[in-house]
């Protein structure tokens, strides 16, 4: 056990998956929220070409989905940003599977629910693995040849929906992004059973998962090297929150300044000194999908065009 009464391997010390990689701290650099903005898709195209972030995830929904398939290419290192949920005020989308309001999925507006509390409400599981699944449908009628899946605002983790999450990972073959220690994930008893379910059958299970950092320019790089430093053992992910400037100012001025200086300093090669520095392996999804694939099923539908 460790001083907070956790076992020792949900801390990592033992970390099944950092042993087969044959690492001892690595991070998974992942930008969430593609497919929302063009400042979005721009942050995460320039960082990924540089070497910056490894990964990210498309909301499949979004009004720039057209743009980040078109210009990330079929071999970019991406999954599917399972969404049930749209937050902004004036920047919505909507269900691919339906608009029925019998469905669950939507409000007195047609968009998704802006909250998870409100997705839990009104939820119709069926439904909601309809539409997941028809998300990763138009990924791969798009082009996309996605790595993974997860959850935007861990709506897809909701304890009635972990199970479809699950499966839609078996069925597509694409990895579940389901870190062992999560700090938002909505019903913590249901999804430490998941996770321990996936375990036990020896699948690929990051330890950790850390977020962006929505903190004012002087606090953000301090903040960040104590997480880099901090970092315990094994693979957490990062689940990053980058945007150019530009559009999304108009979404959430309150919002977009922590996203643009995530952004810039990424750029400015920031967490790359801290990972070089601190002797952390950098790693993307598309080796934890191999996992994912070789410990799974052979009977996964694996996108190959």
């Amino acid at each position: 056990m460790t001083a907070d009464g956790a076992p020792a391997h949900q801390t990592g010390q033992h970390s099944p998956l950092a042993h087969r990689l044959g690492v001892q701290r690595a991070v998974i650099p992942h930008v969430d929220d593609l497919g929302a903005t063009h400042g979005a898709n721009q942050a995460f195209l320039d960082l990924a070409r540089r070497g910056l972030v490894t990964c990210g995830s498309v909301i499949v929904p979004g009004p720039a989905f057209d743009e980040i398939v078109g210009e990330a290419g079929p071999d970019a290192d991406l999954g599917v940003h399972l969404t049930l949920t749209s937050e902004w005020a004036h920047h919505r989308w909507a269900p691919l599977s339906t608009r029925s309001p019998a469905s669950g999925l939507v409000d007195g507006d047609g968009y998704f629910w802006r909250t998870v509390d409100d997705v839990a409400r009104h939820l119709v599981p069926e439904a909601a693995e309809a539409e997941l699944r028809a998300q990763i449908e138009r990924a791969l009628q798009a082009g996309l040849r996605p790595t993974h899946l997860d959850a935007h605002m861990a709506a897809a983790m909701l304890p009635a929906l972990l199970p479809a999450h699950v499966r839609l990972g078996e069925e597509y073959g694409l990895w579940p992004v389901l870190p062992r220690s999560i700090r938002w994930a909505p019903g913590p008893d249901a999804y430490a059973t998941a996770v321990a379910a996936l375990d036990a059958v020896g699948r690929p299970v990051a330890d950790h998962c850390r977020g962006t950092l929505p903190v004012e320019a002087g606090a953000l790089a301090p903040g960040w090297a104590a997480v880099v430093a901090e970092l315990p053992p094994g693979v957490t992910h990062l689940a990053l929150h980058a945007m150019a400037p530009g559009d999304f100012a108009e979404v959430a001025q309150d919002h977009a300044g922590w996203r643009f200086r995530e952004y810039e300093w990424l750029a400015s090669r920031g967490l790359a000194a801290l990972c070089a520095r601190h002797d952390v392996a950098v790693l993307g999804c598309r080796v934890m999908q191999n996992l994912w694939l070789q410990s799974g099923h052979s009977d996964a539908v694996v996108p190959t065009t």
